[in-house]
């Protein structure tokens, strides 16, 4: 037997509000909103070129205290590079963090606008 990944699940302090970052990020344009406050995002047809995960944001009533124990590394595509793939998240609302990851590396540590980090990596 096997098990096949299915997707990702974030706390959050708004779903709705983190789920809108994250797809513009991804430039996805699936979602569902659940009866408990959750939101799914998912990639349409076309979307995305390595298959069917999706994301959820569930709600918490606590805020992010500590670093992530898991986060995704994103590589540019479309011809796009990291630097530009950079900007293009702090102006939707992403911010450099520090986690101790020094300098020189091949990757960019960012944040979203709940405190989620997320590395980008260099195409």
């Amino acid at each position: 037997m096997t098990l096949s990944f299915s997707g990702v699940v974030f706390d959050s302090a708004d779903p709705a509000t983190i789920a809108s970052f994250w797809a513009q990020v991804l430039g996805w344009s699936g979602r569902e909103d659940g009866d408990r406050g959750e939101v799914v995002i998912f990639p349409r047809q076309g979307e995305t070129t390595t298959g069917p995960p999706s994301i959820v944001f569930q709600p918490v009533p606590e805020g992010k205290t500590v670093k992530n124990r898991v986060h995704l590394d994103l590589s540019p595509g479309g011809g796009a590079d990291q630097d530009a793939e950079v900007e293009r998240l702090e102006a939707l609302g992403a911010h450099r963090v520090d986690v101790g990851q020094g300098e020189g590396l091949t990757f960019v540590v960012l944040a979203d606008p709940e405190g989620n980090e997320l590395c980008v990596l260099r195409d």
